[in-house]
């Protein structure tokens, strides 16, 4: 894996290299996302990823929700969200950066669709750049001005993918802002309360008004939602780490762990031992996830 960056021993994420800032942008190869080979089960990440297959044929499991993969498919990982990926000889370039790399720059990562698989031109293009960015990344490591060439770099990688053609988009509602404010406060919220009355006062609506807003967006209730994005959690953190399963429970607000058992097994079908247990294997679960329209790794982003 090549890097750049200014040296730091501050924190750093998972996909770091030591002795480099957390905000560095850092590029590598598939099987450097995985702690052992042949991804025995999903890996937590914590930090921003472009994947671009770049061989072989196989599957990505994001968030549990398999997506199929071949050269030209590129993937979006946000931090926080769980990754898998299965398949003979699969292999891509991973673009890693931090929180504040592309700060102060005009563009936004998370307008570029979480699941595409390019074709023609436009994987041309894409390819040409990542090339260009990885090839960079390690001819000028530890030079001064790479930091900001890489910067630059990876803003016009972003900048073209929220430009690639997709699929014709819903006329907008007038309910998918308040959906979207919602999604931001719950991901600041989640672990703490699980009321709709909470999110609602935090937002300075009714109740029925996020219903409304979720039902128009997702054909779930405000408290589905809510439920599906705990559920969510507790089965990245079952699926990827070993910690304990009651203090699983307790850092998303569930004080007695039969109390979580039974919500996880409510949303998701399973116990979370049983959920645990199967972790090695394919994973495939009975869960909804809450989703805003424009984070959502599905077929039809394919291009």
């Amino acid at each position: 894996m090549v890097t750049t960056g200014q040296s730091s021993p501050a924190s750093r994420t998972a996909l770091s290299v030591p002795g480099y800032d957390a905000d560095a942008i850092i590029t590598g190869a598939l099987g450097d996302l995985a702690p052992e080979p042949g991804w025995p089960r999903p890996v937590l990440l914590d930090a921003d990823l472009l994947i671009l297959v770049t061989s072989g044929h196989g599957t990505a499991e994001l968030d549990f929700r398999a997506l199929p993969c071949r050269p030209g498919t590129l993937l979006r990982v946000r931090p926080g969200q769980v990754l898998r990926c299965l398949g003979p000889q699969l292999d891509a370039t991973v673009v890693r950066w931090g929180a504040g790399t592309l700060s102060g720059l005009d563009v936004d990562p998370d307008a570029v669709p979480a699941y595409r698989q390019l074709a023609g031109e436009d994987e041309d293009a894409v390819i040409s750049e990542v090339t260009q960015l990885t090839v960079d990344a390690d001819r000028h490591a530890g030079l001064p001005a790479a930091a900001a060439l890489l910067r630059h770099q990876l803003a016009v990688l972003l900048l073209r993918l929220t430009l690639l053609p997709g699929p014709p988009e819903r006329s907008p509602r007038p309910e998918t802002e308040t959906f979207r404010r919602l999604c931001r406060e719950l991901e600041r919220g989640y672990q703490h309360t699980r009321r709709v009355e909470d999110y609602a006062a935090q937002l300075g609506c009714s109740v029925r008004t996020l219903t409304r807003a979720c039902l128009a967006v997702t054909g779930r209730s405000a408290k589905q939602v809510i439920d599906d994005r705990v559920a969510l959690q507790a089965c990245r953190l079952l699926a990827a780490t070993d910690e304990p399963i009651a203090r699983i429970g307790r850092r998303l607000g569930f004080p007695e762990p039969t109390n979580f058992g039974r919500f996880f097994t409510r949303e998701v079908g399973v116990s979370p031992g049983s959920f645990r247990a199967a972790r090695e294997q394919r994973l495939s679960v009975r869960m909804v996830r809450p989703r805003p329209p424009a984070d959502s790794p599905a077929p039809a982003d394919r291009a």
